[in-house]
């Protein structure tokens, strides 16, 4: 088995969307997932990037892949890396793959002088839970994440 962990090049947002709508389905949540490959290679390639992502090949093939982009941290003046989507497929789970990918982004983040690398995790996915406490990473149980979506947004946008 020959891997290869690679940044995204242009031709790649074909298997990184279809592993992304995967990954939706695996979180039970297809239905909210819309986005396509041009979307996905307008903010992979434009200038400035959006997005950046990093590849895993085994034997030629797309295996896995990461989404990331840079944050911001106010209290310690300094970028981090935000991942956003991390995904094995599963024939190649258990692989070492997963952790190749991590250990690409905590060395773009030690690189670049990063004060952190944060994702978040389904609190029901406990065989990715049990991955991460492999790595020493620590859940945030004190912050809660809120988003909002299009309609609130337009709804907040349109306060006077």
């Amino acid at each position: 088995m020959t891997e290869i962990i690679r940044p995204a090049q242009p031709g790649d947002e074909k298997e990184l969307t279809a592993m992304i709508h995967e990954l939706a389905e695996f979180e039970q949540a297809s239905d909210e997932c819309t986005v396509t490959e041009k979307q996905l290679g307008e903010a992979l390639f434009s200038e400035p990037p959006t997005v950046f992502g990093h590849i895993a090949e085994v034997d030629g093939q797309a295996a896995a892949g990461a989404l990331w982009f840079r944050n911001f941290s106010t209290w310690d003046g300094v970028a981090g890396i935000y991942l956003e989507d991390l995904f094995v497929r599963p024939a190649l789970r258990s692989h070492g793959i997963g952790r190749g990918l991590l250990r690409t982004l905590a060395r773009i983040a030690r690189d670049r002088g990063c004060g952190r690398m944060e994702w978040a995790v389904l609190d029901w996915n406990e065989p990715a839970l049990k991955f991460y406490k492999t790595l020493d990473a620590r859940p945030m149980k004190e912050w809660i994440v809120h988003r909002l979506t299009p309609v609130e947004i337009g709804k907040l946008a349109a306060e006077t």
